[in-house]
């Protein structure tokens, strides 16, 4: 009985032990990521450098099986045929892509499968064709662009040895003109409204006239004054001189556009005149008033003989049925006593006042007559 007792552990352990590998087995076939496989053939067109036994395939990214087999083509030498194995539910279709990829950073080349967007496109039958190109490789394909570039650069030496010569041409012209475009490029900055605060400009204002000789005729009736017309030259808040130019008088500037400040100015000029009856800007005239239409035509500096500011405007006094009661050009100068923005400023201030006193006077004379 004690002699028996050692035959019936060892028996036990050896019966238990091919139970185990029988059970791993079984694991292995069915719960170990083995379970049935599906073989198919893959044709690269190419070569396919690095793919070795047992290197991975995946399919959308995910491992589904291996290489089992490798082989040559006798009768294509470019051909290399894989024989690949997967999981048997694996949804390799007609549509599906094949291709080598690249992993990591050492390159270790893997069976790609990429699934189709066709949903009812059919099993598989006969071999999975592999892309053009497929087994190319990154450094294989910056082989191949090197030597498509040199190619490039040698049937075209000539032209690009032209072209080389002729941006050295263009440097050499840029280089003899570097003050010149950095003139350009700063009055095109200052243009946009780029680089540092441009200098404040010296703001002028013309004096409306207050003063005027007797007797002053009350206006009878209501009037209105338009805006001055005027060429474009004269559509600016710069000061002007006669012939072009500006002197020393860039940082010097009107509080308006020349129309605009003479309709003001005048307007105030008719109110101190005769402040019972003011005018009205043409677009809160009353019904029945009339018009006095006027055009700037002169409001320069002319510096010879002697520097001196001129002022010089027509104008057309309408009635409120459009006709015209009277005409005339009215034109004051007086004198700068130094050509600076501020003596120039005081010269036209005496010339508009010297024009509105005249202007005012014959406006009323002439309203007077037709309320007659």
């Amino acid at each position: 009985m004690e002699t028996r007792a050692p035959f019936i552990v060892v028996g036990a352990f050896v019966l238990a032990a091919i139970v185990a590998v029988f059970g791993f087995v079984y694991w292995l076939n069915n719960t170990g990521g083995i379970g049935k496989r599906e073989t198919y053939q893959v044709v690269f067109n190419g070569p396919v450098p690095g793919l070795l036994v047992g290197a991975p395939v995946l399919f959308n990214g995910i491992r589904v099986g291996e290489v089992t087999s490798l082989e040559f083509v006798p009768d294509r030498p470019r051909d290399v045929h894989a024989t690949i194995a997967v999981l048997e539910h694996t949804p390799v279709r007609a549509d599906t892509k094949v291709g080598l990829d690249f992993q990591g950073l050492t390159g270790v080349p893997v069976v790609a499968l990429e699934g189709g967007e066709r949903i009812d496109a059919p099993r598989v039958q006969g071999p999975l064709i592999a892309e053009k190109g497929a087994g190319q490789s990154m450094t294989q394909a910056a082989r191949d662009a090197l030597r498509k570039v040199d190619t490039v650069l040698s049937e075209n030496s000539a032209t690009l040895h032209d072209a080389i010569g002729n941006i050295g041409t263009f440097a050499d012209g840029l280089a003899r003109n570097t003050p010149r475009l950095d003139n350009i490029i700063a009055g095109l900055d200052r243009t946009m409204g780029g680089g540092g605060a441009p200098a404040r400009k010296t703001t002028f204002d013309l004096s409306p006239a207050s003063r005027f000789d007797a007797p002053v005729r009350p206006f009878k009736g209501t009037l209105s004054i338009a805006e001055p017309t005027a060429i474009t030259a004269l559509q600016t808040q710069r000061f002007l001189f006669a012939g072009g130019g500006d002197k020393d008088f860039a940082d010097a500037q009107w509080s308006d556009a020349l129309p605009q400040l003479v309709q003001a100015k005048l307007l105030q000029s008719f109110e101190n005149y005769d402040i019972a009856h003011p005018p009205f800007r043409p677009d809160a005239a009353p019904e029945g008033s009339s018009r006095l239409l006027l055009d700037l035509r002169q409001f320069e500096i002319v510096t010879t003989p002697q520097p001196h500011a001129v002022i010089a405007l027509s104008a057309k006094l309408l009635d409120a049925s459009g006709h015209l009661r009277a005409a005339r050009v009215f034109q004051q100068e007086a004198p700068i006593e130094t050509l600076a923005p501020a003596p120039a400023a005081k010269a036209f201030n005496a010339a508009f006042d010297a024009l509105a006193r005249e202007l005012i006077p014959w406006t009323a004379a002439h309203e007077a007559e037709a309320s007659r």
